[in-house]
């Protein structure tokens, strides 16, 4: 049965990431308020509305990019509310962007190294005085790389530049740059937009090859319905920046609110 969501919900021990009560404002307007979801280790959990209806909003507000007003975000138990991007990257989040945010002039290899940054030790000094700590660090982060481009067969690309690419590859280059991080939670804001149905295909497989194989929990906002059933295990409806329906993807689809939000259109 689909569950409307009004009052704030409790710790979950098997939670990955939690939601209480989350709220972001600009200004008088109120992006997304009272906002409560529980992910679970292993879980893909799913994320739909209308465009304006405070998907990419919530996502930043649990992200860093804009702390939260109101409420309280927590990653595996612990409390990361308005947490700097940069270090909630280091705790464990990694995340895609609803606009391609690759870097033009530069190889697919490059595009994907950037995303191991977190890990990489910084200075000169340090390079100079333990070259041999740095040697081993600098194998490891090519192994990775090297594990994730097979995993997303982008071998044959991988000295492309990837201006040119086609933008089914160029959201498989983004995830492998966010799967590079080795996250334990994964946010993907509209990775299959703009795709034709099979390169959806394709996404869907990696997506939950990556939970199965890379063991991450994923936060996936897509308009695509047929994805959202298809690879979700529950989901999340807003409109207005208000949840309005959560629970199995294929009854929350069915839910009157739920239609009457896409039917109703945007609300940018």
């Amino acid at each position: 049965m689909t569950t409307r969501i009004k009052t704030a919900i409790g710790a979950d021990d098997g939670a990955i990431l939690e939601c209480s009560g989350v709220e972001r404002r600009f200004g008088g307007i109120v992006a997304v308020t009272g906002v409560d979801l529980v992910i679970r280790q292993g879980e893909i959990f799913g994320l739909v509305g209308p465009n304006g209806s405070g998907k990419t909003t919530l996502t930043n507000a649990i992200t860093g990019f804009y702390p939260p007003n109101e409420g309280r975000v927590r990653l595996a138990g612990n409390d990361i509310t308005g947490t700097a991007p940069h270090k909630v990257a280091k705790l464990g989040v990694a995340r895609t962007f609803q606009n391609l945010a690759l870097f033009n002039g530069m190889s697919v290899l490059d595009n994907i190294l950037l995303g191991r940054h977190i890990h990489m030790s910084p200075g000169v000094l340090r390079t100079a005085l333990y070259w041999w700590a740095a040697q081993r660090e600098e194998i490891e982060n090519r192994k990775i790389v090297e594990e994730v481009i097979e995993f997303l067969q982008l071998e044959s690309i991988r000295h492309e530049l990837v201006d040119g690419l086609p933008i089914g590859l160029k959201k498989r280059v983004e995830l492998a740059r966010a799967l590079v991080a080795e996250p334990q939670m994964l946010i993907l804001d509209e990775p299959m937009a703009g795709m034709n149905q099979e390169e959806k295909g394709y996404m869907s497989r990696f997506i939950l090859d990556a939970r199965a194989e890379r063991g991450v929990s994923v936060l996936l906002i897509e308009h695509h319905m047929d994805v959202i059933t298809g690879i979700c295990d529950r989901m999340l409806a807003l409109n207005y920046g208000e949840m309005i329906a959560s629970g199995i993807p294929k009854e929350v689809v069915k839910d009157p609110r739920v239609i009457e939000a896409y039917i109703g259109g945007s609300h940018d």
